[in-house]
């Protein structure tokens, strides 16, 4: 088997690995660490997240490096300030025993000044933003005239992120004759395009089959309704009582708002998101790597520099707008030999987004039920008496107590006093899932009359919308496609009315204007209709008709929620019973005692 000795490592170097706990490379480090000690081509390599890139380009540039020279000899770009900050302490930890070396990541939301101390100090390695390295070199305080190694971590990141001119800027005051690595997890056409403009005739190694997801990770989907989008989510949680997941939404809000339900809701979970300090984002990510944290909400930009190992689920509340993001999100689980799960969870006319993942991923997606209440009472029981069974008894410090236990316990047989003690636990969990409605049950989510009961609020305004039965409309996706505007927090939904070839509705009347606004900028479609919404100042004349005056709106939409509230009367467009506290489970810590 290869050793760090044979790709031609110095003892300094192979000493600190062994105090990592390293014992052989992996196939990426096999591959790239010779190649780049004994030739001066530039490399472009394709690794999957968590096959050990960091180590691939960082030791043979630390096997090189100079340090009776104070002159930057390396710059490592980045698309994130945490996966900067993690490359730097990877690389501070490979040269510990290397005298006289220094590594600097440099960032923004930190103090640039503080940074630029350091560096003039002499740094031989710096990892940075695209975004601070740029600013570093226009005040004239970072000089890559000296630069031999030029690398890009996460490429294809980097591209998605819309970094491209500063890319352009740094490489342009890099010298002519430098080494450029380019790393990425995934392969589109725009990194290609960075491979073909920043390089000259690389050498190209994999480490798996390119563009590929890891063997190491399963991929199934739920499919839901938008409106149970959270409450499979949670039942995913609870079904698996020692999950330890990456949840990824689209948006910072959206991430926010899960979030917050989770802990509201007991799970012991956190955000992260740009929104965050800096500060807020270390101890979250802390809090996360000594598992303190169970779930952690995130956007994919704010995952990037969490280094964790074994995940157990990846879930996607959302799937991403971009393919190649997914392979990225799957990638943070199945990671060091481990295996992994990662799971969608999508509408019914989400599904056929799947496809396309499945041919870059070179995988199927398994469709798997939502859980039903009963498996997981089974499932959290079962943990429970796992653990009673593995618990280490301190019987030096209970002895003097079990006498009265005893005697207390006298008059029960072994199956009543199991049976009491599990239901002390357990009857909680029991009740809240008990005639818990099938999740997956489709017609039952999308039952709801075509009507609803006709009521006069003066504390509603009623809207025109030019699209009807013929368009497959139904109050089900009227209340979803509302939804999917984001105008407000648990806005009241009141009459909803379906007619062939439009429709009305009824909403909370301070709202009005943000309304028509949200459809206006909402680049809004339905069934291949743009969509249309007016305000109707007026109640209807007579069925089939419409009168008054109306504001016109034009706009559309393509994501439409499969939302399937109906009936008479205002309500509140927000999940009914499971959203609610759920009851504390097992083996799992919470963030506080859930209510029955």
């Amino acid at each position: 088997m290869t050793t760090f000795k044979d790709l031609g490592l110095n003892e300094n170097i192979i000493k600190a690995l062994t105090d990592l706990g390293y014992e052989n490379p992996t196939e990426i480090q096999e591959k790239a660490i010779p190649q780049v000690i004994a030739s001066k081509k530039d490399l472009k390599a394709f690794a999957q997240t968590g096959t050990g890139k960091t180590a691939a380009f960082s030791l043979p540039i630390l096997e090189q490096i100079d340090t009776n020279s104070k002159n930057t000899q390396a710059i490592i770009l980045s698309p994130t300030r945490e996966l900067a900050l993690q490359i730097a302490k990877n690389i501070e930890e490979f040269a510990k025993h290397i005298k006289g070396f220094r590594v600097s990541a440099v960032y923004g939301g930190a103090s640039i000044e503080d940074q630029i101390r350091k560096l003039k100090k002499g740094v031989h390695i710096v990892v940075g933003t695209p975004g601070r390295t740029v600013d570093l070199i226009n005040r004239k305080q970072l000089n890559l005239k000296n630069v031999e190694w030029l690398v890009l971590d996460e490429a294809d990141e980097m591209l998605n992120m819309g970094f491209k001119d500063e890319l352009d800027k740094i490489l342009a005051v890099t010298p002519e004759e430098k080494q450029t690595l380019l790393f990425s997890a995934t392969f589109p056409r725009e990194v290609e395009s960075i491979a073909k403009n920043y390089m000259h005739k690389p050498v190209e190694i994999t480490s798996g089959e390119k563009n590929k997801g890891s063997d190491q990770v399963s991929h199934q989907f739920y499919v839901v309704s938008e409106r149970n989008r959270y409450n499979a989510l949670k039942r995913i949680a609870d079904v698996n009582p020692d999950i330890y997941s990456i949840i990824f939404c689209r948006t910072r809000r959206e991430t926010q708002e899960i979030a917050d339900k989770l802990i509201k809701d007991g799970y012991n979970a956190d955000s992260l998101h740009g929104d965050l300090s800096q500060a807020q984002r270390d101890s979250v990510m802390e809090k996360f790597r000594k598992k303190h944290l169970q779930l952690l909400v995130a956007t994919d930009v704010a995952a990037r520099g969490l280094d964790v190992t074994d995940l157990t689920h990846v879930i996607n509340h959302k799937l991403p707008d971009q393919i190649e993001s997914y392979t990225h999100r799957s990638g943070r689980t199945g990671r060091a030999g481990k295996e992994g799960i990662s799971i969608a969870i999508v509408t019914g006319r989400e599904k056929n987004k799947l496809h396309p993942i499945e041919r870059i991923i070179g995988k199927k997606f398994v469709k798997t039920p939502i859980p039903t209440g009963k498996e997981i009472c089974q499932n959290q029981l079962l943990k429970l008496i796992d653990k009673v069974h593995d618990i280490e008894v301190n019987e030096a410090e209970i002895k003097d107590f079990l006498p009265a236990i005893y005697k207390k316990l006298e008059d029960l047989t072994r199956e009543e006093l199991i049976q009491r003690f599990v239901s002390i636990e357990f009857n909680t969990f029991l009740s809240y899932y008990e005639n818990a409605p099938d999740l997956n049950d489709s017609e039952h989510m999308q039952s709801g009359r075509e009507t609803r009961g006709r009521r006069n609020d003066e504390n509603m305004s009623r809207f025109f919308i030019n699209i009807g039965k013929k368009d497959k409309l139904n109050p089900a996706r009227l209340i979803g496609l509302i939804n999917d505007q984001d105008i407000a927090k648990n806005i009241e939904i009141g009459q909803i009315e379906i007619l062939d070839t439009f429709s009305f509705f009824e909403l909370d009347k301070n709202y009005q204007e943000e309304t028509l606004k949200a459809f206006e900028s909402n680049d809004n479609s339905f069934e291949g209709r743009s969509v249309n919404v007016e305000i109707t100042e007026k109640k209807r004349s007579g069925r089939g008709g419409r009168s008054g005056n109306r504001r016109r709106r034009d706009n559309g939409s393509n994501n439409r929620n499969e939302n399937s509230r109906s009936g008479g009367g205002k309500r509140r467009s927000k999940d009914r019973k499971e959203n609610s506290s759920t009851p504390s489970g097992f083996g799992r810590k919470r963030s506080t005692r859930r209510k029955g």
